[in-house]
């Protein structure tokens, strides 16, 4: 009798302890973007196709197409700290990933060219 308790406190002891091991992730807190956007040391990159870009584009955007994101990894890792932005904010994720598959940390999506350009109106 006592071992089968002393067993049940045993597995249950466990049971508790491996319930309290959590996954952790490394993500980091999404900072105030108006402040991101606006701050003069923030690359803005427009990751839309070069025709797009030439239409329009936020203030102080330079264009590289999500197709070239994995040739300009020295460019994004002599930044401080990266916008990324497209047209419905799918295609700027998409490059985040693929940065911080290279060990860029310091990218972040603006989502949308309409959600740049009114962060940057935000002043």
């Amino acid at each position: 009798m006592k071992s089968s308790i002393l067993f049940s406190l045993m597995v249950v002891s466990t049971l508790l302890i491996s319930c309290k091991t959590a996954f952790t992730t490394t993500e980091q807190p999404r900072p105030n973007m108006v402040e991101l956007v606006n701050n003069p040391e923030t690359t803005i990159v427009d990751v839309r196709i070069p025709g797009e870009f030439e239409q329009s584009t936020a203030k102080n955007a330079v264009n590289i197409p999500l197709a070239e994101i994995e040739n300009n990894l020295d460019f994004f890792r002599k930044q401080k700290q990266t916008v990324l932005f497209c047209n419905r904010g799918i295609q700027a994720q998409q490059a985040i990933d693929i940065l911080r598959k290279h060990g860029i940390e310091n990218v972040y999506s603006g989502k949308t060219l309409d959600n740049v350009n009114a962060i940057q109106q935000k002043k």
